[in-house]
């Protein structure tokens, strides 16, 4: 699910870059819209937050790769893990964009 969230959110983030690398007045509109506008900072929030979770569930995967954790209490023991991580990484990009 993370990763189709990536994917349109992909559209609002090269539509973001465009705006500001086409002139410092576009610099200044994706600023402000990202600055007073509730739903860019909503948009902004959750795709960090996607990117987050997509990011440890990968790594968790990398792990499960490798031969750590396969087993039955090693995998609800990286699940845990992954949430929790998770958690955090929210609520610090949500921090960060508020």
């Amino acid at each position: 699910m993370t990763g189709v969230i990536l994917f349109v959110g992909l559209i609002f983030g090269f539509w973001a870059l465009d705006a500001s690398l086409s002139s410092p007045e576009g610099f200044a509109s994706v600023r402000d819209a990202l600055a007073h506008n509730v739903l860019a900072k909503l948009i902004a929030w959750g795709l960090l937050s996607a990117l987050g979770f997509h990011f440890v569930a990968g790594i968790k995967h990398l792990l499960m790769d490798a031969g750590y954790g396969v087993d039955l209490e090693g995998g609800n023991r990286k699940a845990q893990i992954t949430v929790v991580i998770s958690a955090v990484l929210v609520v610090l990009a949500g921090v960060w964009v508020w």
